[in-house]
């Protein structure tokens, strides 16, 4: 009897680890996702503004985060429209602070495309 109880104590504690496993695996691939997509539209934006290289560490964060927002905002079931706005506004700032004149108005121009 001592034995079927550690068996199935055992059985019990391989599904809960399986189940954290498959958790972190999820939250790593969407971790690598969003890191890309930022790293991909850096470089576009790179490409098009011709910003320097702080310049380009800073947008790459601002859309890291604002990516990463995006997508818990999608996946919550009560997100309303002002918090999904609130998300692209703060980009927006974030995007003026760091880009001169002449290149937030490009970023502008690209970003209503």
């Amino acid at each position: 009897m001592k034995k079927i109880f550690t068996l199935g104590l055992f059985a019990f504690a391989m599904f809960i680890g399986s189940q954290t496993l498959t958790a972190q695996n999820t939250k790593l691939e969407d971790k690598v996702e969003i890191n890309t997509k930022a790293s991909e539209k850096t470089e576009v934006l790179g490409r098009t503004l011709k910003f320097h290289s702080n310049q380009k560490d800073d947008v790459y964060e601002a859309l890291k985060l604002f990516l990463s927002t995006e997508l818990s905002l999608s996946r919550n079931e009560n997100t309303l429209p002002a918090e999904i706005e609130k998300n692209k506004t703060r980009l927006e700032s974030q995007m003026k602070e760091i880009l001169n004149d002449e290149q937030f108005s490009k970023y502008k121009a690209l970003s209503n495309e």
